[in-house]
């Protein structure tokens, strides 16, 4: 079951229970020392309980939609609606899955647009990409991740959890590693999305990921964070406290927005002719 700290409420459709999040504060409050003089104002968006094809598609709409400049600097948040196999664009399935496994799991696969490894995901875990101009990252891909990885860090440092940056895409909270993340750069925009593990079944990953290290990997050194803390937290905290990071490292305030019509209409022709088909997904 859930951790405490994964404070869902379940609404049965059809056969399929789809998890839905609570929708947390529309403004989040700054550091005093931010307070006055915010050097931006960043979009923040609450997608709920999507599905994997649909967590692709909107990541890529809004990647696109930022490098024309059609939306400001966005942190959008998700949880899938299943368990789900993210895999990295240039990666082989066969070489990065248990196909035998996946299968018998109900596990759906997804390529992303963004390279790395494949990872597994459901309902334990939170995801969230941030969309953002060229100009607000540094240009060397090290020092970018070195930024972004920061504002995780202190998000989860406000929970209480002794959280750090092991370079190049790692969270680790007491030497485990609870995030993993990758980024694509397009035009003039960069999409960095991560994923936070909050409650963590190694049985299914052991299952359905194969191992990326002769060690045996691929989740020999993984924790969710539901299991670091004294305190257990909401769901609807943990964001808020991911949101704050964001907020102290980017100089930023967030005020809740929602897609354009643009975004949405782009990403349900993603889901139509990209994510939702095997040919995409299964391309290599």
């Amino acid at each position: 079951g859930l951790s405490p700290l994964f404070v869902l409420r379940h609404i049965e459709i059809g056969e399929r229970p789809l998890l839905h999040s609570i929708p947390f504060h529309t403004f989040i409050s700054l550091p005093s020392s931010v307070q006055s003089r915010p050097r931006s104002e960043w979009r923040m968006i609450d997608s709920g309980s999507v599905s994997p094809a649909l967590s692709a598609a909107l990541d890529e709409a809004m990647l696109d939609a930022r490098d024309r400049s059609a939306v400001p600097n966005t942190l959008h948040f998700y949880v899938r609606d299943r368990p789900t196999v993210s895999i990295g664009q240039n990666e082989r399935v066969e070489q990065s899955v248990y196909l035998e496994q996946v299968r018998a799991r109900g596990v759906f696969i997804v390529r992303r647009c963004s390279g790395g490894s494949a990872i597994y995901t459901d309902g334990g875990q939170l995801i969230f990409a941030t969309v953002v101009h060229r100009s607000d990252l540094p240009n060397d891909i090290m020092k970018s991740y070195e930024v972004v990885c920061g504002a995780i860090v202190l998000g989860l440092r406000r929970l209480g959890l002794e959280a750090s940056h092991k370079p190049v895409n790692d969270i680790l909270v007491n030497g485990r590693k609870v995030s993993g993340s990758a980024q694509l750069r397009r035009g003039s925009a960069v999409l960095h999305h991560a994923t936070l593990i909050v409650d963590l079944d190694l049985d299914a990953i052991c299952a359905v990921l194969r191992p990326k290290n002769a060690d045996g990997g691929p989740s020999h050194n993984l924790a969710g964070i539901g299991g670091l803390m004294d305190h257990a937290y909401t769901m609807d905290e943990v964001k808020e406290a991911v949101a704050k990071g964001f907020s102290e490292k980017f100089d930023a305030g967030m005020v809740k927005g929602e897609l354009t019509g643009e975004e949405r209409k782009s990403a349900e022709r993603s889901v139509a002719e990209k994510y939702g088909r095997d040919e995409w997904n299964f391309l290599r």
